[in-house]
């Protein structure tokens, strides 16, 4: 049971490393699913030759981002396979052998579980996201990288796929500065590019949106599909937007209330 249990450990490690790369990336202002693609690639050692990756490889916080996490991929790729082989050797020496196979395969159902529930997915990105904001440095700026700002927001980048929410709407349609998730730009699936878009534009699958917004709602929004519980997620983004602006309000009334008995 102690090398299932090393494989167990290993796998939850990697999937972490591979999280908080991915998160890294994306407050560098590459998009989710992107950040999440080059974070996979890097830490497997794949290296698909793509556009993102000419994107990271461009910029000084994603490459060096990259080159932390390629030697951790090594080892934990190397790690997974060591540990896999002395499972099966201890399944095999075992007269209880199916027992153990019963237990990896349900603690790997348990990490699949784990890392596809977005209930955690998002409280963890919470935490990785405040953690490397406190003690990294990924907001540089330069002009071929899309800018990160101060705080919590940044300016990000959303490809549209077919089966998104957001495909095959118009922009009042959306609603999405409701939100608080402004679209700065639409850069078509042709090419062209639409700056300041209006209201009564609709969005295709294939376009990539400039969005300005909480990093935290833009990934959600890049994760969100088509029906109901499309809706159901744009409804509660609606009402988590409306309470940061009542606390937004009551804190700018408690400096004001602060300044009133000053005179200033």
């Amino acid at each position: 049971m102690a090398a299932i249990a090393s494989l167990l450990i290993v796998l939850t490690m990697s999937l972490f490393v591979t999280r908080i790369a991915a998160m890294a990336l994306m407050l560098t202002g590459m998009s989710s699913e992107a950040a999440r693609f080059q974070a996979r690639s890097a830490f497997t050692g794949v290296g698909y030759t793509t556009g993102e990756a000419e994107d990271v490889v461009g910029h000084p916080v994603r490459r060096r981002i990259v080159m932390m996490l390629m030697p951790l991929g090594n080892l934990g790729v190397g790690a997974v396979v060591a540990t896999l082989i002395l499972a099966v050797m201890e399944a095999a020496e075992s007269e209880t052998w199916w027992l153990n196979l019963l237990a990896t395969a349900a603690g790997m159902f348990v990490l699949w579980l784990a890392a596809s529930n977005r209930f955690l997915e998002r409280h963890l990105n919470r935490l990785i996201s405040w953690v490397l904001r406190r003690w990294g440095n990924f907001e540089v700026r330069d002009y071929v990288a899309i800018l990160q700002l101060q705080g919590d927001y940044a300016v990000s980048e959303l490809l549209v796929e077919p089966d998104d929410w957001l495909a095959e709407k118009t922009l009042i349609e959306l609603k999405l500065p409701r939100e608080g998730v402004l679209v700065l730009g639409v850069r078509r699936g042709k090419g062209s590019y639409l700056g300041a878009p209006t209201a009564d534009m609709k969005v295709h699958a294939g376009d990539t949106l400039i969005l300005y917004g909480l990093v935290e709602r833009i990934e959600d929004l890049d994760q969100r599909r088509q029906g109901k519980q499309g809706d159901e997620a744009h409804q509660e983004a609606v009402e988590e937007h409306e309470e940061d602006l009542e606390e937004q309000e009551q804190l700018d009334e408690k400096i004001q209330q602060r300044r009133e008995p000053d005179g200033s």
